[in-house]
């Protein structure tokens, strides 16, 4: 006679299967692929656990319950938009403490900024959806520097105090009115009163943000 198992025995043979942290890693994707569709309104712990294929009381093993989800998928979400803005600036050639080349990093930073928030609208809101519940200035790639949007604009525009470009007496805090500028431009040309503008009056703007930026710099 062949033995059966119960569906408990069976949850219990899937869970040894499973590599330590695959379900926290798999609730933050799903969380994310919400996220992505819908926005941080979307991130719902029961369809993230169906989407990742375990009871809904497996979630509550990694996260305390919702809001603490959705503050993990707000970190992955802002760690999209840093790799992308970290891939911007990779792609800019040029020694570091060069004018030129210092200035163009600063311009893809703003760039990548604006296009994860035209292309990844529902990324772009999640990021920014539960700021007191994750840090934006940490270091985390293990080498001690800040990859974090906020710390790569630090990066770039203390390389534009080494190059001479702007002055140290006015680097301190300057980075929160430039992210202020750029953030702004994202959220009237995405879902604000600037979203219906033709592509040539966006990129318009973008152009005239960013000598704006420049002009306050020199």
């Amino acid at each position: 006679m062949i033995a059966t198992r119960s569906a408990g025995e069976i949850h219990q043979a899937e869970r040894r299967r499973r590599p330590r942290g695959a379900v926290r890693d798999g609730l933050v994707a799903a969380g994310l692929e919400l996220a992505r569709a819908g926005g941080p309104d979307a991130v719902v712990l029961r369809e993230a656990t169906r989407m990742v294929g375990v009871v809904p009381n497996a979630a509550y093993r990694h996260f305390a319950d919702r809001d603490e989800l959705l503050a993990a998928v707000c970190a992955a979400a802002m760690g999209e938009l840093a790799d992308r803005m970290a891939a911007g600036v990779a792609r800019v050639p040029g020694p570091h403490g060069d004018p030129a080349a210092a200035g163009l990093r600063l311009g893809a930073i703003g760039t990548a900024y604006l296009e994860f928030a035209r292309e990844e609208p529902g990324w772009f809101a999640t990021a920014f959806a539960l700021p007191q519940q994750h840090a934006y200035s940490a270091p985390d790639d293990g080498t001690g520097r800040d990859r974090t949007p906020l710390g790569q604009l630090r990066t770039v525009l203390d390389e534009l105090v080494e190059a001479g470009v702007l002055s140290r007496q006015r680097r301190d805090g300057i980075e929160y009115p430039i992210w202020s500028t750029v953030h702004g431009l994202a959220v009237l040309t995405g879902a604000g009163p600037l979203r219906d503008i033709p592509e040539a009056t966006r990129h318009h703007l973008e152009e005239l943000t960013f000598a704006f930026i420049g002009a306050g710099l020199a």
